[in-house]
């Protein structure tokens, strides 16, 4: 029977427990869970929130990375001694490279930064118990690992948020002491905690442990990553426990999460969680966003061929970001660091630097590189920005800023819209095609005008002039007629 990849949407449903402890870490069940989503504000039909710049998102999701650790190679004797009989825990892990060394992290970030890839980057606190980032890394001198941390902070950074995947990926670890728990089991390994409910002051104590060993190697982090099934049946409490940590950490705005990969006809969009205080100074939510491609560059031990094509074969034809591009959906592919050095061949890494370029090639004018957490701006703002009508304007009350915030209204008016903010009215300038939308710009249309601007936090106005009435506009599959302006 196979065993399903690490955050495999398996469709059996169910038990997490016993089925979790039998398939081992690369197992998780169910599909999203239903989290309380909490208020939302109140809208106007026809007005349609696009994607940023009317193009669709695209990021890139690493798993288990770290400053110089192999994580497959330390990981995989850990796992195999909690199933002696998995066949794949007895693959040759002691030749397999122990560093995957800065050398590389350099070559790859800067070939990311100059076709403009951006997405998340995990950096594992303690990885799989070999030493603490922010002490000491025995294999490896102390200058060396500074080394390692600098050259995430001033590479990295810039284009990937920073996530903790918890605090080593593998033993879980006793907070009173900052060892790891001494029983060996399933129920003591990262990958399958909780196994059950948890409240939510176990898990963001737990989260928190690790974001603060982040946070004391100047690492700012906004987000974290579930290793493996971590929260497993414990979803709802996961979602407010990493909103509750990420805030009290580090005062992110917007916390967000990654821990699921929708598969098939199943929606990539973020799902906004837990909105409370909504229409208050001090609103609070959660953003959880999924993957939706991968893993296919080398497997997360490293030693899988690489199959970049079922991303994207070489003309963007055919492959599952084409797919869920040309669906109009956030294109968001995964995969794990030591598939892309595989083992030092770099064939992961190669196959990249195929994908990349053959999506811009075909879908160029069309797509925007995100980080996840600008792509859980985004979303935060487009579900929670309060729309009413004005005589001749629409007015946004947005809890959250957010640049390149783009609308599309039913209008036949020759006169440009303008943006009204603090008082202060900005000219917006005309673009010629869609693909020129950026912010301070509106788009004349058939059906109307696309407007892209920098929402600010608060009251804007946004003044468009004409009539469009009695036009049937359909909205989430309900049709409304209705006098526009």
């Amino acid at each position: 029977m196979r065993v399903p990849t690490r955050r495999e949407f398996l469709r059996a449903g169910g038990a997490l427990g016993a089925a979790a402890v039998a398939l081992g870490p690369d197992s998780l069940f169910g599909d999203v869970p239903d989290i309380t989503r909490g208020a939302r504000p109140s809208s106007v039909p026809g007005l349609e929130v696009l994607h940023p710049r009317g193009r669709v998102p695209l990021s890139f999701i690493i798993d288990d990375s770290t400053c110089l650790v192999n994580m497959g190679h330390f990981c995989m004797p850990q796992f195999a001694e909690v199933w002696p009989e998995r066949e794949d825990y007895k693959k040759p892990w002691r030749t397999w490279p122990r560093e995957i060394p800065d050398d590389f992290v350099r070559e790859f970030g800067e070939w990311c930064s100059g076709h403009g890839v951006r997405g998340k980057y995990s950096v594992v606190p303690n990885p799989a118990c070999v030493g603490w980032l922010d002490r000491e890394l025995p294999g490896w001198s102390r200058s060396e690992l500074q080394a390692s941390l600098k050259l995430v902070r001033e590479l990295m950074l810039p284009s990937w948020d920073i996530h903790p995947e918890m605090i080593t990926h593998t033993r879980l670890i006793d907070l009173k002491t900052g060892r790891p728990v001494a029983e060996v089991s399933p129920l003591t390994m990262e990958n399958w905690y909780p196994q059950g409910d948890a409240s939510v002051d176990e898990l963001a104590s737990y989260i928190a442990y690790a974001l603060r060993i982040l946070r004391n190697c100047d690492l700012p982090c906004e987000g974290i990553t579930t290793p493996g099934g971590f929260g497993g049946g414990a979803e709802a409490s996961l979602s407010r426990a990493v909103g509750e940590a990420v805030r009290d950490v580090f005062g992110a705005e917007i916390p967000h999460y990654f821990k699921y990969v929708a598969e098939g006809d199943e929606s990539t969009h973020p799902r906004v969680e837990h909105v409370r205080g909504l229409g208050s100074n001090d609103p609070r939510l959660v953003v959880n966003v999924p993957a939706g491609a991968g893993d296919w560059f080398g497997g997360w031990e490293g030693d899988e061929p690489s199959r970049g094509h079922l991303y994207a074969d070489a003309e963007a034809k055919s492959g599952r970001m084409v797919e869920l591009i040309e669906r109009g959906a956030p294109a968001i592919m995964y995969c794990h660091w030591p598939g892309l050095y595989t083992h030092g061949t770099k064939d992961g890494f190669r196959d990249l630097q195929k994908v990349v370029p053959a999506l811009a090639g075909r879908f160029g004018d069309q797509t925007i590189w995100m980080k996840l957490s600008e792509i859980a701006r985004y979303q935060a703002a487009k579900e929670l920005t309060a729309v009413t009508r004005e005589e001749g304007a629409v007015a946004l009350e947005a809890p959250f800023a957010c640049p390149d915030f783009t609308v599309r209204l039913p209008t036949r008016s020759p006169a440009p819209p303008s943006i009204r903010h603090d008082g202060h009215t900005v000219p917006l300038k005309e673009a010629r095609a869609r693909r020129d939308l950026s912010s301070g710009t509106w788009l004349r249309e058939s059906e109307g005008a696309t407007v892209c601007f920098d929402l600010r936090k608060g009251r804007t106005v946004l003044t468009v002039r004409g009539v469009w009435s009695s036009r049937a506009i359909t909205s989430s599959r309900k049709a409304y007629r209705h006098s526009w302006l």
